[in-house]
């Protein structure tokens, strides 16, 4: 069976990333990822995670504690745009993720938006190692998510092929505006 955008993201994730990688979840949501990346990077990796919203750090420091995981990530009450000044532009990070839209079960007026996308994508990439990923799971059939749909497609035409391989991933015979997956990979 194929898999979802959700699982083809993590597999994407674990085929690069190792034990002691440093890595980024840019959109934190209820911890899900941000607990997938810790347990990928082990004990001597490190995880910074970024969301705006208060409910989205209680929600994944809870899930941290649960699994023992909180020492192996920072969390940041901030917008994924803020990873340039969070991060030294020494630190290299093997991936990174983002879940673009809204929290789910959370409130669906907050989304995440085009303009603070692509900060983040301008500070990632720099700090991106070779064989490194940036995985963009795209929500878009809500208020505002086909403007940053169009970012995406736009932002990761436009790298060029000698620096980076993009890949996209979608249904397209699904209704309800199923989430396209872009995968960001570095040569």
């Amino acid at each position: 069976m194929l898999q979802t955008a959700l699982h083809f993201s993590h597999t994407l994730l674990r085929d690069v990333i190792h034990e002691g990688d440093c890595v980024v979840d840019a959109t934190m949501g209820n911890g899900h990822d941000t607990a997938f990346l810790a347990e990928l990077v082990g004990p001597r990796g490190l995880v910074y995670a970024f969301d705006v919203q208060e409910q989205a750090l209680a929600n994944t420091e809870k899930k941290l504690i649960e699994l023992g995981y909180q020492a192996r990530v920072t969390l940041f009450q901030q917008g994924h745009e803020m990873i340039d000044t969070q991060l030294s532009t020494e630190t290299s990070l093997r991936a990174a993720i983002f879940n673009l839209g809204y929290l789910p079960k959370g409130d669906k007026q907050i989304i995440t938006k085009p303009d603070t996308t692509e900060q983040a994508l301008d500070a990632l990439l720099p700090r991106l190692l070779a064989k490194g990923r940036i995985i963009l799971v795209v929500y878009y059939g809500h208020f505002g998510g086909q403007a940053e749909l169009k970012l995406v497609q736009e932002y990761c035409q436009q790298l060029p092929q000698e620096m980076y391989n993009v890949l996209t991933y979608q249904f397209i015979n699904q209704k309800n505006n199923p989430p396209i997956l872009f995968c960001i990979e570095k040569k």
